[in-house]
């Protein structure tokens, strides 16, 4: 799992640094890939299914989400009522969600 995070994170340097104006699109493809896939059940940072798993910054420390190999690994396998996106999102567009929801936790949502 390391080894695949770190190609991605070497591949994101690389596309940065030969395209510094793509760091826009990397973070609207992330909301537009959370908007697609996650929004549903998790609009704002809510959770429709189970009021207190929300991916607030509090529940995400009180039930140990709160960085981004944790929600990478939920996203990929699931858990409970959460469903897998192993089989439906790539390594880098998981990747991607799972940064994308620390920040916006950290912004409390905005």
């Amino acid at each position: 799992m390391w080894k695949k995070l770190l190609i991605v994170l070497m591949m994101a340097i690389a596309l940065f640094a030969s395209n510094p104006s793509s760091a826009f699109a990397v973070d609207s493809s992330a909301q537009e890939i959370f908007t697609a896939n996650c929004a549903g059940c998790h609009a704002k940072g809510g959770n429709i299914l189970r009021r207190g798993k929300t991916l607030k910054t509090k529940a995400l420390k009180r039930y140990h989400r709160d960085s981004a190999e944790a929600i990478i690994s939920l996203v990929t396998n699931g858990k409970g009522s959460m469903g897998a996106y192993g089989d439906r999102l790539t390594a880098s567009e998981i990747e991607l969600v799972a940064n994308y929801v620390l920040e916006q936790a950290e912004q409390n949502w905005k």
